[in-house]
């Protein structure tokens, strides 16, 4: 009987340590937060990295001073091609200059009524003169006393601008846009107080996947402060969709037409093809002194030069 009686109080001792739950004071010091939140830490190292990356992005970026962009971007001696460039004709008789000029006066008339500040300057097809009437009037904007502004070169698939600047077209939109580079490092500074450049970048191999891309909104958003103007040269409306995915980003679309060759009803498609787009106005491109009756708004000789060798 002793042994039974001395079983079972042991019995009961084990069964009453076994309720015996940790004191109050023992479970505040106890580490809980670190019980919690290394799990956390486990879950967070196996995010995707499409998950990541969208985080990353997520992160403030400092704001663009142009202070700071003008003293640190890349500055090369520009080139430019004085028989497409008509602000670098030595000429004085030359005149595409005045064609411009009228161009800037009827910008800044618009812009009185409305929102006007980056301009995407397309066409319905390659070889009609849109490269020559962005450069050039990138060129004539700058010419105002104080005002600040940036070309870019968006076609990504057959880029030309650089060679009417004489320019590296490397690095560029391209490489800003696929990552890895900072606005700083992608544009160019040139010789006209005020006047920066954008090139299109090394060759992608999926130029629309890039354009549509966050990163494509980002860079407008944050160069927008720093500029009076943003000319963005674009691919032509009918071959590609990048047309339509930039004037989505911009407040006016400037169409040009290479007069006696663009059939009507190609520039009409082309129209439609930017009908979400805010279409200013039409440049008519290469109009002779005969077919502008001598009028002021002819082009003249520069007309005749304008698409003699760029095809865009």
């Amino acid at each position: 009987m002793s042994r039974i009686h001395e079983a079972l109080k042991r019995a009961e001792q084990e069964k009453a340590a076994g309720h015996n739950g940790p004191k109050a004071e023992d479970l505040a010091e106890r580490p809980v937060a670190s019980q919690v939140m290394e799990p956390l830490r486990g879950h967070s190292s196996i995010l995707p990295p499409a998950a990541i990356s969208q985080v990353a992005t997520e992160i403030p970026l400092e704001p663009l001073q142009f202070a700071d962009l003008w003293a640190n971007c890349a500055k090369h001696e520009w080139k430019p091609d004085p028989s497409l460039l008509v602000f670098s004709n030595s000429n004085p008789f030359n005149t595409g200059t005045e064609q411009f000029r009228t161009l800037r006066s009827r910008l800044y008339r618009i812009r009185e009524s409305q929102p006007l500040q980056t301009v995407l300057i397309s066409s319905a097809i390659p070889a009609e003169g849109k490269t020559v009437v962005a450069s050039n009037l990138a060129h004539a904007m700058v010419r105002q006393q104080g005002c600040r502004v940036l070309l870019i070169d968006a076609d990504l698939r057959s880029p030309r601008i650089h060679t009417l600047l004489g320019v590296p077209q490397t690095p560029g939109l391209a490489d800003y846009l696929q990552g890895g580079t900072t606005e700083v490092e992608v544009i160019q500074k040139g010789t006209e107080e005020g006047l920066c450049f954008l090139p299109a970048g090394n060759h992608a191999t999926h130029p629309s996947e890039l354009i549509s891309s966050r990163r494509m909104k980002q860079l407008l958003d944050r160069v927008k402060p720093l500029f009076d103007w943003i000319i963005i040269d674009s691919p032509p409306a009918l071959p590609v969709a990048d047309a339509s995915v930039l004037a989505g980003l911009c407040d006016g679309v400037l169409f040009v037409v290479r007069a006696g060759s663009t059939p009507s009803e190609t520039a009409q498609k082309a129209c439609r093809e930017l009908r979400d787009a805010h279409i200013i106005g039409v440049v008519l491109n290469t109009v002779t002194e005969a077919q502008g009756d001598g009028s002021y708004y002819s082009y003249g000789r520069y007309g005749a030069n304008s698409t003699q060798n760029i095809n865009s």
